[in-house]
């Protein structure tokens, strides 16, 4: 199976050792996206909304790269600084989609990359 690094300046570079995405048979996987602005590098903190929003366009720019959109999206991971933030983060994460929604799972985790309150990772199909 061949692999293929996605790479977009219209998302975060990375922060670490890893790709943006990566590209595998039929699948594409998006490492997690957090609310850092590509164009000024700072992150997107002044509400939760503008965070996940942010978070959300990284995607999507991720996507686009790929010549993908969130209707290839066939799984979500949602990581939370406080389980509190579930229902503003799930009000803007549920706009980016048109029904048939991905499997998802969300967790409260103790800390995120920058102290970030939300990071999401996706999966996608390549052909649906």
């Amino acid at each position: 199976m061949l692999k293929e690094i996605i790479k977009t300046n219209n998302a975060p570079a990375p922060i670490g050792p890893y790709s943006q995405a990566v590209k595998a048979g039929n699948m594409l996987f998006v490492s997690g996206q957090i609310a850092i602005n590509p164009e000024t590098n700072q992150l997107v903190n002044s509400s939760i909304s503008d965070e996940t929003h942010q978070v959300m366009k990284n995607i999507a720019a991720v996507l686009t790269e790929a010549q993908l959109n969130f209707s290839h999206i066939v799984k979500t991971t949602i990581f939370l600084s406080d389980m509190d933030l579930f229902a503003a983060v799930n009000e803007v994460y549920g706009s980016y989609f048109s029904g048939d929604y991905p499997a998802r799972e969300t967790v409260a985790v103790k800390t995120l990359p920058r102290n970030v309150n939300v990071e999401i990772s996706v999966i996608a199909a390549i052909s649906l």
